[in-house]
């Protein structure tokens, strides 16, 4: 196949009319030159330039490869460019992979900033219920991002993003409503609202609990976290819910538990040296996590600014 250099040759000497002003526009010498277009005749079969006494001439043939060489040159080009614009983080296709309830939570601000500061750069979003499917996906090369709670295994490009709080949530005629706090060993005797298994949370809660030899009534099993809280506010039971499932509002009331329970929730990139994933990281660091205000506002879905101490608990 012709290489770019023999066709950035043909071009040359179609432009300039002489082996001499072409070589010397490549910056190349002129056996150097011949070498490229003897190449390129050989491969197309046929004579591309006509040697005469004064300069040469580009044949038929030579005109009709030099139009289509003139198209791959300026596509290598555009090629070189994108490369150098993705790598630096100004441009190409970033694809993400989120928990389900990060969405709004966490990547919106920064996500509405990259459309508005970086319109150079496709952001393709995908929402999942288990950050070990992220991971399963980010593996088989379906994406380049996965931002959600620590998964159970261990991969090598991690970076932790902050903690986010696990809370109760609870209907507001519920006695747990009228309280600070509540003990894991007080879930025991409450109808609970559980996780579907193909949603992470669902081994993060059984392993906690089981942590504090309680042992949970599930009456109903669902894939996500936002559901959860709104079955509990409606009083199906009560639930532990991330803090993130906390922005719709719904009707209930979260208390936090005693003690303080958080899950890591971190950032994992397929390759460290991906320009477009670094930055995007680097900006949701910036950016921090959100902490629901349980204290100052009762109602499900409120936040407030301050940051508990994080402890070290984590879930899928």
């Amino acid at each position: 196949m012709a290489t770019l250099r023999a066709l950035e040759c043909l071009v040359a000497l179609a432009d300039i009319g002489s082996v001499t002003g072409a070589a010397a526009a490549l910056h190349m010498s002129q056996p150097a030159l011949s070498h490229q277009i003897a190449a390129l005749e050989r491969e197309l079969g046929t004579p591309v330039v006509e040697r005469l006494p004064r300069g040469v001439r580009v044949t038929v043939a030579g005109r009709a490869a030099a139009a289509e060489a003139r198209i791959a040159l300026q596509a290598a080009a555009r090629a070189v460019h994108m490369g150098r614009e993705a790598g630096a983080g100004r441009a190409g296709r970033l694809r993400i992979a989120c928990a389900e309830t990060m969405t709004v939570w966490l990547l919106v601000p920064v996500l509405r900033r990259w459309r508005s500061h970086h319109p150079e750069v496709h952001l393709d979003l995908m929402e999942f219920t288990s950050t070990d499917r992220m991971v399963d996906h980010l593996v088989a090369g379906g994406t380049d991002l996965v931002v959600g709670p620590r998964p159970t295994g261990a991969p090598a490009h991690i970076e932790v993003l902050g903690q986010e709080e696990m809370v109760v949530v609870t209907s507001d005629d519920h006695p747990f409503s009228g309280r600070p706090s509540v003990t894991v060993a007080e879930l025991a005797a409450e109808p609970f609202v559980h996780y579907d298994p193909d949603n992470g949370l669902a081994v993060w809660v059984d392993r906690f609990v089981a942590g504090h030899e309680v042992a949970l009534t599930p009456v109903v099993r669902t894939r996500s976290p936002r559901t959860a809280a709104q079955l509990a506010g409606a009083g199906m039971g009560v639930s532990i819910v991330p803090a993130s499932a906390l922005i719709a509002c719904p009707a209930g009331v979260v208390r936090r538990l005693n003690p303080r329970v958080h899950r890591d929730i971190v950032a994992i990139m397929a390759a460290p040296s991906d320009g477009l994933a670094r930055r995007f990281v680097a900006d949701l660091r910036r950016q921090g996590l959100p902490v629901p205000d349980t204290e100052a506002r009762p109602p499900l879905g409120g936040r407030g600014p301050g940051s508990p101490a994080p402890d070290r608990s984590t879930g899928g």
